[in-house]
């Protein structure tokens, strides 16, 4: 944990890393995926889901697939999937004020829009004002993490310096790049009574040399970090 004492800029996605996996609020926007894909394909719903699965493996999100197999305006399907109800995420006033004592920069890196990571911290009664960005899909061109095209632009747009930056991330590959460019990485992992679906391929296996730090309770971790720093 002595590491975290050097940190400057602080890194977190959002979608199950903010807010715990068990409030499911994800859950929402894959089923609108499913039903986007279903009304730009013309399939059933089981067709459908199949297709948005399958793209999200393929490509990385199914954003990414839909733009490059039917030529989707990236914009509308943004809006279309985003169109959830934020009141299951719970308030968070304890997670605010540990963000708001992390010294130097917060950020949040998002494959999300930045519309859907207001909306999010909005409902969890976090201070927007206290991130310095938002790095949404948007900012990316598109391209979604881990891709390492997308993480440099990242790395410039915020004058980042990864030997001084830490990374939180629920998903393992997504911190792959982070290690290699030299930031501390952390890995939020679900509960174990967690009852949500994780699909195996994407989560793959959570013991890699990139991943520096394990916590299924982000709050706890940041008050453990807030010791040293």
């Amino acid at each position: 944990m002595d590491r975290f004492a050097s940190i400057d800029t602080w890194v977190f996605d959002l979608d199950n890393t903010l807010y715990p996996r068990h409030c499911d609020l994800f859950h929402q926007i894959d089923i609108a995926m499913t039903s986007y894909v279903a009304k730009q394909t013309g399939l059933d719903h089981h067709e459908a889901r199949k297709l948005q699965k399958d793209l999200y493996r393929d490509y990385g999100t199914t954003l990414n697939g839909m733009m490059a197999t039917r030529q989707i305006d990236p914009h509308d399907f943004l809006s279309a999937v985003h169109d959830i109800d934020y009141s299951p995420l719970p308030k968070t006033p304890q997670l605010n004020q540990h963000l708001a004592q992390l010294p130097g920069r917060r950020i949040i890196y998002t494959n999300g829009s930045v519309e859907h990571a207001e909306n999010t911290l909005a409902a969890m009664g976090i201070d927007t004002s206290l991130f310095d960005g938002i790095f949404d899909i948007v900012a990316s061109n598109f391209e979604p993490k881990p891709m390492p095209s997308a993480f440099s632009v990242f790395l410039e747009k915020f004058d980042v310096d990864p030997q001084r930056s830490a990374m939180f991330e629920d998903l393992s590959r997504n911190l792959e790049p982070a290690k290699q460019s030299g930031m501390v990485t952390v890995l939020i992992t679900p509960k174990e009574e967690s009852k949500t679906a994780i699909e195996a391929w994407e989560h793959g296996h959570d013991d890699h040399e990139h991943i520096d730090h394990r916590t299924d309770d982000i709050e706890l971790f940041l008050r453990g970090v807030l010791d040293v720093v």
